[in-house]
C-alpha cells in the first residue's frame, strides 16, 4: 500500500529530530557531511526511529543544498552527500515497511530577501534531482519560514514529480507565518499548488502548534501534518538543549488526533522516545474526518494608538524648503558640556534636526539614544537617530527601535556601519545580521505595526527613515542604482557623505535629479591639511579635490587661518548645493560645532536669499 492510501485510512508516525541526537553524540560541524563521513551514526539513528513505531523516516539532508554547504567549503558534494543519505535511509528501513522521504529545508529565515529566487531555485534543483534519482518514497519540505520560498519550490517540484509531496511551514506565533499570513491561508496555497500533505513543524512545542491547528481547517484534497519541538530550547554550558519529555508528547497525541493531523512526528529536541509515546498513543488510529475550527479574526492594528509625531517628517520640510541639518557626535568622554553647548548653538542657528551617529568609525561614543533624548526634551530639537547594523543583532536592532518610538524619537538614518576592526575594539564581532537595505525594509515593518518577526505590536510606528548615499565613488551611475534599490526597499530620502568639490554636485545633481526621494547632500568644513589629507587617504568614502587640499595646505603654520579657509571652501559649496538641492547636511568636525554653526547660518540665509530673487523674477516674468 502506498504512503498516501495509508494516509486516507490511519495515522502514520514519523520520526524526530536528527540533529539533536548527533549534537548529543558531539557532532556540531556540519551534520549532513556526516552521511559520508559518519554512516553508521546516521543508520543507527533512522533505525532507533524505526524501532520507536515510525512509519516514515527523513534522509539526513535538511541543509544539503549547495547554498548552505558552501558554508562548510562542500558546494561541490551536493550529490554525493544526497546520494548517500538516501541509500542509508534505505538501508535502515529495508527490514520494515517504512517510507522514506527526501528532506529539503527552507533557506531563507528572518530576513525574507537573504537569498534571491534565482538563487533558491537554482540550489533547490540541483538537491531535488539528486533525491530523485536514488528513488525516495516521497519528498518533505520542511522548516519554511517564508512563504514565498516554499511556494516556489513546490511548484518546481510538482511539474517533476508525482511523488507525495509534504509542504510545511514555520510559525513565528501561533496561527500566523512571519509575514502575518494566516496559516490557514498558507496551507490552503500549499494545498493549491499540489502538495499531498500539508502541514507545520519547528520553532514552537506541542502547545502553541496545537492552539494554531485550532484555527486550521481540515484540507479538502490534502492532509494535515504535524512535526512539534520537544520544548523551547535552553542554553547551558555553551551547549542548546530540550527539556520536553517523552510523556508530554504521549499527553498531546489525541489532542493533534483531534485536529486532524494524519502524520505526526518531531522536530528539534525530539528523540527515539518522543516517537515511542507518539506510536504507542496512536499508531495505526483512524484519522478524524470533521473538526470545528476555532477561526479567529484578523487582528486590526488600530491607528488611532500612534502617537502623533512631535516633528513634521524631514523629506515632507525639504521638499516644501530649504532645511538644514547638523551632525553633532556624541563625545568619545562623559563630559558632556560641549556637545550640550555644541546643540544650543545649532538650535540658535536654526537648524531643522541635529543628526547623531552611531559609533562611527566604531569608535565607541556615548550613545546616541540618550542624548537624542536628551536634546528633544532639554533643548526642545529634532534628534536624528542614526542606526548602524554593526553593533546589534536583529533582537537588539528591534528593540532599540521600539525604544526610540517609546522616547518619541522618529527620525532615524540606517546605515551598515564600519566595521569593528576599524575601531577602538578591532577583535570585536562585526554582528551584521542584517543590511542597511533588510534594516530599512524592516522599519518599514514596524510602520506598518508588525515586528520583524511578523508578529503584531499593537501599535504602528511612524519613523521616517532616512538612507545613506556616498557620491564619493569612481561611478556615480552605480551609486545612484543602490539609491533606487533603496528607495524600493522603503527609504524616504537620504544623506549623502561630505562632497568637497562643486564638480562632484553638479554630478550628483545630474545623476539623482529623476528620484522622488530628497537628498540631504553632505558638506564638512576641514580644519587643516592634515585633517584634509587624512580624510582623502584614510576615511572610506571620502574623496578631496586636489585642488582643495592645496588650498589647506597653504596655510600649514596657521591653524586658525587654515580653520577660516575651511568655512569659505564650504560656503562656496553652500552656494553651489543650494541651486541643486533643497537640503543641505553639515557635518561638524571634532565637536567644533562654532563652525557648523555659523555655516547654518550662511545657509539659511543664503536660502532666503535665493528665495527673494526667485521671487522676483517670477513676479517680473
Amino acid at each position: 500500500m502506498s504512503f498516501l492510501e495509508k494516509l486516507k485510512n490511519q495515522i502514520l508516525i514519523a520520526d524526530g529530530a536528527m540533529g539533536t541526537l548527533l549534537y548529543s553524540y558531539g557532532k556540531d560541524s556540519c551534520l549532513e557531511e556526516l552521511n559520508l563521513s559518519q554512516p553508521d551514526h546516521i543508520r543507527s539513528i533512522h533505525k532507533a526511529y524505526i524501532d520507536a513505531g515510525a512509519d516514515v523516516i527523513q534522509t539526513n539532508t535538511y541543509a544539503a543544498n549547495y547554498l548552505k554547504l558552501q558554508r562548510y567549503g562542500l558546494e561541490d558534494s551536493v550529490k554525493e552527500i544526497n546520494s548517500a543519505a538516501v541509500q542509508l535511509a534505505k538501508q535502515a528501513a529495508s527490514r520494515s515497511n517504512t517510507f522514506v522521504l527526501g528532506t529539503i529545508g527552507g533557506n531563507r529565515g528572518i530576513k525574507p530577501d537573504s537569498v534571491s529566487i534565482d538563487e533558491l531555485k537554482r540550489s533547490f534543483r540541483e538537491q531535488l534531482y539528486c533525491l530523485l534519482l536514488e528513488g525516495v518514497d516521497g519528498l518533505l519540505f520542511e522548516t519554511f519560514y517564508n512563504l514565498e520560498e516554499l511556494e516556489t519550490v513546490l511548484s518546481i517540484a510538482r511539474k517533476e514529480t508525482k511523488l507525495p509531496i509534504i509542504a510545511q511551514v514555520s510559525h513565528q506565533e501561533p496561527g500566523f507565518l512571519q509575514d502575518r499570513t494566516p496559516v490557514n491561508d498558507a496551507l490552503r496555497r500549499l494545498e493549491a499548488l499540489g502538495a499531498d500533505v500539508v502541514g507545520l513543524n519547528c520553532r514552537l512545542g506541542p502547545h502553541h502548534m496545537l492552539l494554531a491547528l485550532e484555527q486550521v481547517e481540515l484540507p479538502e484534497h490534502a492532509f494535515l501534518s504535524a512535526y512539534p519541538n520537544a520544548s523551547l530550547p535552553a542554553y547551558t554550558d555553551g551547549k542548546f538543549h530540550y527539556e520536553g519529555d517523552a510523556d508530554y508528547f504521549r499527553n498531546s497525541a489525541r489532542a493533534f488526533r483531534s485536529q486532524g493531523v494524519r502524520l505526526l512526528g518531531g522536530c528539534c529536541g525530539t528523540t527515539p522516545e518522543h516517537i515511542q509515546a507518539f506510536a504507542a498513543e496512536l499508531k495505526n488510529s483512524v484519522p478524524i474526518t470533521e473538526k470545528i475550527v476555532k477561526l479567529k479574526p484578523k487582528r486590526i492594528i488600530v491607528d488611532q494608538l500612534s502617537p502623533q509625531r512631535e516633528f513634521t517628517p524631514l523629506q515632507e520640510i525639504v521638499k516644501e524648503r530649504p532645511s538644514v541639518i547638523v551632525e553633532l557626535d556624541p563625545p568619545r568622554k562623559l563630559d558632556t558640556t560641549k556637545f550640550f553647548e555644541g546643540a544650543k548653538a545649532l538650535k540658535e542657528a536654526g537648524i531643522d534636526s541635529i543628526t547623531l551617529a552611531d559609533n562611527s568609525l566604531a569608535t565607541v561614543r556615548i550613545s546616541n539614544e540618550s542624548l537624542g533624548y536628551l536634546v528633544k526634551e532639554k533643548l526642545g530639537m529634532r534628534p536624528l537617530i542614526h542606526i548602524a547594523c554593526r553593533d546589534r543583532n536583529i533582537i537588539g536592532l528591534q528593540s532599540h527601535l521600539m525604544g526610540l518610538h517609546t522616547l518619541g524619537m522618529n527620525d532615524v538614518l540606517a546605515i551598515t556601519g564600519d566595521p569593528a576592526r576599524v575601531g577602538d575594539f578591532p577583535g570585536a564581532s562585526s554582528v551584521y545580521d542584517v543590511s542597511s537595505f533588510e534594516l530599512i525594509q524592516m522599519i518599514k515593518q514596524l510602520n506598518e505595526g508588525l515586528s520583524f518577526s511578523g508578529k503584531d505590536l499593537g501599535q504602528k510606528t511612524s519613523f521616517s527613515i532616512a538612507a545613506a548615499f556616498n557620491p564619493n565613488v569612481r561611478s556615480v551611475e552605480k551609486a545612484v542604482k543602490r539609491l533606487e534599490k533603496k528607495i524600493q526597499y522603503g527609504a524616504d530620502y537620504f544623506i549623502s557623505q561630505p562632497v568637497f568639490s562643486e564638480e562632484k554636485l553638479i554630478e550628483v545633481y545630474e545623476n539623482t535629479k529623476h528620484l522622488d526621494a530628497p537628498i540631504y547632500i553632505g558638506l564638512m568644513p576641514l580644519t587643516s591639511s592634515k585633517n584634509a589629507e587624512f580624510l582623502h587617504n584614510e576615511v572610506p568614502g571620502i574623496k578631496i579635490a586636489d585642488s582643495i587640499r592645496n588650498r589647506m595646505a597653504m596655510f600649514n603654520d596657521n591653524p586658525e587661518q587654515a580653520a577660516r579657509e575651511g568655512i569659505e571652501i564650504t560656503k562656496s559649496l553652500i552656494d553651489t548645493a543650494l541651486d541643486l538641492f533643497n537640503g543641505i547636511y553639515l557635518i561638524t568636525p571634532f565637536l567644533r560645532y562654532e563652525m557648523t554653526a555659523e555655516l547654518a547660518l550662511y545657509a539659511r540665509q543664503r536660502a532666503s536669499e535665493l528665495r527673494r530673487s526667485n521671487y522676483a523674477e517670477n513676479t517680473i516674468y
